[in-house]
């Protein structure tokens, strides 16, 4: 459903995410490493992901990336909509570009339901709860 720069932007933000509540910075190799991404097209993720401010980098030897506590509330439909847009809200089950009420695919009603499902979803999930969850141990990012 999600594009590959969009998969790795939300397990990218995470990561950090997760850093930033113990008071630590990650590195660009650390956090390729964690999320098992290749560390160039991360760097073009955390680049856009840091002018929308939503984390925040320091360079030099004590530098890194995080997320300052007021951006701990982001929603992951805002990752979601910088990285792939809103044509995963929008789009067709099945790809084809013209595919709506009057003249749908055979998924496309089922998929309205799992598209507003998601959409709830992300709307309604911050960066603080993911990593509440992660702290109690019951969740992973890398295999």
């Amino acid at each position: 459903m999600f594009s590959k720069s969009c998969e790795y932007g939300l397990r990218a933000v995470i990561f950090v995410a997760q850093q930033s509540s113990k008071g630590e910075k990650a590195g660009l190799i650390t956090i390729s490493e964690e999320i098992n991404s290749p560390s160039a097209f991360t760097a073009k993720i955390l680049q856009q992901l840091t002018k929308a401010h939503i984390l925040t980098s320091i360079k030099g030897r004590y530098g890194g990336f995080f997320i300052e506590d007021n951006k701990m509330d982001t929603k992951l439909s805002e990752i979601v909509s910088l990285l792939d847009g809103d044509a995963i809200y929008n789009g067709c089950g099945l790809g084809l570009k013209q595919c709506d009420a009057n003249s749908p695919c055979p998924l496309h009603f089922k998929f309205i339901e799992i598209r507003d499902s998601l959409k709830a979803m992300l709307e309604s999930t911050s960066l603080k709860a993911l990593v509440d969850d992660l702290s109690l141990g019951a969740f992973i990012l890398k295999r």
